[in-house]
């Protein structure tokens, strides 16, 4: 099950997002997770780190993963 994760904006871009539910410590860290190409957005690989998440939106990274509402 996904845990979900409440933004009041309009979007979040990725590596915010990975950093704000706690699934990397540093921007350093979603940065290299992300040009890695480990980072699934919606199911698909994706490796811009400022991509934009709306709610509705699923990301995984490592087998965690989290629902932006």
């Amino acid at each position: 099950m996904a845990d979900r994760i409440k933004i009041t904006t309009e979007f979040i871009k990725l590596d915010a997002l990975l950093k704000f539910a706690s699934l990397v410590g540093s921007g350093g860290e979603a940065k290299q997770l992300i040009q890695d190409g480990k980072v699934l957005v919606n199911g698909e690989v994706c490796i811009m780190r400022g991509k934009k998440i709306r709610p509705g939106d699923r990301v995984e990274l490592g087998g965690q993963e989290v629902t932006v509402e």
